[in-house]
C-alpha cells in the first residue's frame, strides 16, 4: 500500500504497510483497484457528457463510489468489490451506448479479479499513486485533485440524499478523473482543474446547504446539555441530517433519548430536527476518543457517514452502521429501517441516573450570524470587536493538536472566534464570555458549513466595502481528510490569502507545489507556538 492522504500519514510521508486509520494493506490497495476502475469509467463518461448523454443512476453511483473512499467510511472489502463490479458494468453500458470508441490507457479495459485476494494483488500491482506521473509535481496536483474530488463526492452525496443535485458536478467530476489518467501534463494545464474543483465544491456545499435548510429549517442559537438523563438512549454519529430525522422518527414514544456525538452536535440547531423532545443532547468529544467513550455511554451506537478505527471486539455487537459505512463483524442495515438499533437499546441498561455536565450553544450558521449583523458592524466600528478568528476544519489524534486549544484560550477577549468541523471538539466547552451579547464563541455547524462561514465572510465585506481578505478576520485551520482538501481549495478558488493550516501540511504537497500556494496565496503552516500566530496577525 501507498496512501498520504491524511494528515496523520505515518512519518509525514505515507502509510506503507498499514493505514493510521485503521485499514490494512489489503484494503488500501482494494481502494485504489476501486479508484482506477472509476477513471477508466470516467473515460467514456466523459465522452457520454460531451455528446449530451446524462445518466443520472451513473452520477449517484459515481459521487457514493468516490466518497466510500474517503478516510474513515468503508473498512469492508468485499462492500468495495461490489463497487469494483458496478464500476465495469457501467463502463461497458457506456461503451455500448456510445459505439465504436476506445481508449489507449490500460484503465479503460480494466478487467477486475473475482476474490477479494485477487483485487489486493491487482492493487498492489498498479502502484496506482506513485503512477499517478513521473514528475514528482504533478503527481503532486493530481493527489490534491484526486483528495478533493474526495470531498466533493461526499458533499454532493449529503446534499444528493436530500433532493438537491446538479449534473454538472458529475460532469466535472467524469472530467477529473479522467485527466488523472493523462500523461504530458504541466503544472499550467493543472492549477486551473485543482482551481475549478474548488469551484465546484462550494457548489456542492451550496446544495447541501440548500438540503439542509430547506428540509429542517436554518439553525438556530440553541443550548444543548453535555450531561445526561435517567432513560433507554442510542448515540448517533457522523454527519447525515437525513438518518437523524428517520431515527428521530422511528424511536418517536418508544422512551428512547437520542444523542449526538462528533460532528452531529450542530444538528440541534435545526428547527425540525429539535422539535422532538427525545432528541436530548451530545456525548462525548469528537471521533479520535470513540475507543474511551464508546464503552461509557449505555447504548448501541449508529454510524452514519464515518467510521471508526479499529473497532474494540467488546463493543462490536452494539455498533450499527449505515449507507456507506462498514466494518467487518460490524452490523450494517442495507435499508433506512433502523429498528435493529431501537431493539438493542431497549435491551440495553441505558442511563441510570440523571447527570448534569453543562451545556454547549450550537446554531450560529449564516442566518442566526447575519441576523445580528448591525451589532456586529457597530461593534466592530465601536473597536468592542477588533478581530474575527475562523478556527476550525477536520480533526484527529495526532500529537500536537492542542495548539489550538491553546490557540482559542488565548485569544484576547475584544476578538470573536468562529468554528466549525469537527476540530472544534478540542475547544469547544470553552467559556469565552461575550461582547455586548454576541457569544465570543460561535458555533458555525458542519464542516459543510464552511459555506455558511463564506457567506458571513462575504457578507461583513460588503458591510465594510472592502473585500475578505481586508477583513479583521483570520484562518486557522487544522486538517485532517479529504473534506478539509475540498474546502481548502474552494477558499483558493475565491482567492483567500494568509490561511495558517496545520498541526503539519499536506505529504502530497511537493516543494514546487508548495512554493506556489506560499507565492499565490501566502499559505503558512501554524506556528511552533500560538502565541507567534497571535503575535503576527494581532501585533
Amino acid at each position: 500500500m501507498y496512501c498520504n492522504q491524511c494528515e496523520q500519514t505515518a512519518k509525514g510521508i505515507a502509510c506503507t504497510t498499514a493505514g493510521v486509520c485503521g485499514k490494512n494493506g489489503e484494503l488500501a490497495n482494494i481502494e485504489d483497484v476501486l479508484i482506477y476502475a472509476l477513471c477508466g469509467l470516467s473515460l467514456f463518461a466523459d465522452e457520454a457528457r460531451k455528446r449530451k448523454i446524462v445518466d443520472a443512476e451513473l452520477d449517484r453511483f459515481t459521487m457514493k463510489a468516490v466518497f466510500s473512499t474517503l478516510t474513515n467510511v468503508n473498512f469492508d472489502p468485499e462492500r468495495f468489490a461490489v463497487l469494483i463490479s458496478k464500476s465495469v458494468e457501467l463502463r461497458e453500458g457506456l461503451k455500448a451506448k456510445l459505439g465504436k470508441i476506445d481508449f489507449a490507457h490500460p484503465a479503460a479495459s480494466f478487467t477486475p479479479a473475482d476474490t477479494v485476494a485477487g483485487l489486493a494483488e491487482q492493487g498492489a500491482a498498479l502502484k496506482f499513486i506513485e503512477n499517478l506521473d513521473e514528475d514528482v509535481n504533478i503527481r503532486s496536483l493530481k493527489q490534491t485533485l484526486l483528495y478533493g474530488l474526495k470531498g466533493i463526492a461526499a458533499y454532493a452525496d449529503h446534499a444528493a440524499i436530500l433532493g438537491q443535485e446538479d449534473p454538472a458536478i458529475a460532469g466535472f467530476m467524469y472530467e477529473a478523473m479522467a485527466a488523472l489518467l493523462a500523461e504530458g501534463l504541466t503544472i499550467t494545464d493543472c492549477v486551473p482543474v485543482a482551481m475549478k474543483a474548488g469551484q465546484i465544491n462550494l457548489r456542492a456545499m451550496e446544495l447541501l446547504d440548500a438540503g439542509n435548510t430547506g428540509t429542517y429549517g436554518h439553525p438556530v442559537p440553541t443550548s444543548v446539555p453535555l450531561g445526561h438523563r435517567k432513560n433507554k438512549c442510542i448515540l448517533i454519529t457522523g454527519h447525515d441530517l437525513r438518518d437523524l430525522d428517520l431515527l428521530l422518527q422511528q424511536t418517536a414514544g418508544k422512551g428512547i433519548d437520542i444523542y449526538t456525538h462528533g460532528e452531529m452536535l450542530p444538528t440541534h440547531g435545526y428547527p425540525e430536527l429539535k422539535k422532538h423532545p427525545h432528541f436530548y443532547g451530545h456525548f462525548g468529544t469528537a471521533w479520535q476518543n470513540q475507543h474511551k467513550e464508546f464503552p461509557e455511554f449505555p447504548g448501541p451506537v449508529l454510524f452514519t457517514t464515518n467510521c471508526i478505527q479499529k473497532p474494540r471486539e467488546d463493543y462490536k455487537e452494539r455498533i450499527f452502521t449505515t449507507g456507506l459505512v462498514g466494518w467487518p463483524g460490524v452490523t450494517h442495515l442495507e435499508g433506512k429501517d433502523f429498528s435493529p438499533v431501537i431493539a438493542k437499546a431497549l435491551a440495553m441498561d441505558g442511563w441510570q441516573d440523571d447527570a448534569d455536565k453543562g451545556s454547549v450553544l450550537v446554531g450560529f450558521a449564516r442566518n442566526a450570524v447575519l441576523g445580528v449583523a448591525d451589532k456586529v458592524i457597530e461593534a466592530v466600528k465601536n473597536k468592542q470587536i477588533r478581530h474575527f478568528f475562523l478556527v476550525g476544519g477536520c480533526d484527529g489524534a495526532k500529537p500536537g493538536r492542542d495548539y489550538f486549544t491553546r490557540f482559542v484560550e488565548q485569544v484576547p477577549s475584544d476578538c470573536v472566534v468562529l468554528t466549525l468541523a469537527c476540530g472544534k471538539f478540542r475547544f469547544f466547552d470553552k467559556d469565552l464570555g461575550n461582547i455586548g451579547g454576541i457569544p465570543r464563541l460561535l458555533d458555525v455547524g458542519q464542516c459543510n458549513d464552511a459555506y455558511s462561514a463564506i457567506q458571513i465572510a462575504t457578507a461583513l465585506a460588503g458591510a465594510f466595502n472592502c473585500g475578505v481578505n481586508e477583513l479583521p478576520l483570520s484562518m486557522i485551520i487544522s486538517w485532517y481528510e479529504q473534506k478539509a482538501a475540498a474546502i481548502l481549495l474552494t477558499l483558493l478558488y475565491l482567492g483567500i490569502k494568509d490561511i495558517r493550516l496545520g498541526p503539519s501540511l499536506p505529504a502530497f504537497i511537493s516543494p514546487a507545489v508548495l512554493a506556489f500556494l506560499v507565492a499565490t496565496f501566502n499559505i503558512k503552516p501554524i506556528a511552533a507556538t500560538p502565541e507567534e500566530d497571535l503575535k503576527a496577525i494581532l501585533g
